[in-house]
């Protein structure tokens, strides 16, 4: 019998590399606005999305007041008022949603695990940005199925996110499911709170501050064959 039949996988930044993808995002848009972006305002609007995306979380804001309101204190911070707020963030989801980077070769290892195990993916995108992401980069093809919050209507780690995942895939035993992400407060904490197992795929230097703790860590995914044991 396997140990699991069925990965939940995480996308930006576990699969796919999402600081180069939104690096390149976001200068193309303030190329296209006529400006200059420095590393230091890339880097700080990293900062700002992330906490955005920690508030969505949490339920603290929605989907909407997070793709606005994260350029809006970005150009607040360094006083930009002549780029629409509204075409910026459209052209910015486009641009996003255009390139992507494989994490420790990721597709070949999702290609490897196919007809071994299922997998689905489980993620916060936004849907056309996702959408094009995973299919641009064939990883659409490996997967079982694609959950995304903004078509579920809640984002992880809301237990409602992962109730919906588990009426629509094939193994209702949660023991034989592994969730493998990078984000302790959206995958690991989501697995916690709903009783699935989980795997902390962990960024470089990352500490877990968190009540959450993941039943396994990995620091690349080729580790995941020897949890899966399916060689």
């Amino acid at each position: 019998m396997k140990k699991f039949t069925t990965i939940l996988w995480d996308v930006d930044g576990t699969l796919l590399d999402f600081l180069y993808s939104q690096k390149y995002a976001i200068t193309k848009c303030f190329r296209t606005a006529g400006r200059d972006i420095t590393e230091e305002q890339i880097k700080r609007y990293s900062q700002i999305n992330d906490d955005y995306w920690r508030r969505l979380e949490l339920g603290e804001i929605t989907k909407d007041q997070l793709l606005m309101g994260r350029f809006a204190t970005l150009f607040e911070e360094y006083k930009i008022k002549d780029i629409d707020l509204a075409v910026f963030a459209k052209e910015y989801q486009e641009a996003l949603g255009s390139v992507f980077s494989f994490i420790d070769d990721s597709l070949t290892i999702c290609k490897a695990l196919q007809e071994k195990v299922r997998q689905y993916v489980i993620t916060n995108g936004v849907t056309a940005t996702q959408m094009n992401k995973l299919k641009l980069s064939g990883l659409a093809e490996a997967m079982d199925g694609i959950f995304i919050s903004e078509q579920i209507g809640t984002p992880k780690p809301a237990k409602e996110f992962f109730d919906y995942c588990l009426k629509h895939i094939e193994e209702k035993d949660k023991s034989k499911l592994l969730i493998v992400g990078d984000s302790l407060s959206s995958d690991i904490k989501g697995g916690v709170l709903s009783g699935i197992p989980t795997c902390w795929y962990r960024p470089e230097g990352a500490i877990n501050d968190t009540p959450y703790h993941p039943d396994y860590e990995i620091s690349d995914l080729h580790m995941l064959y020897d949890i899966l044991e399916v060689f």
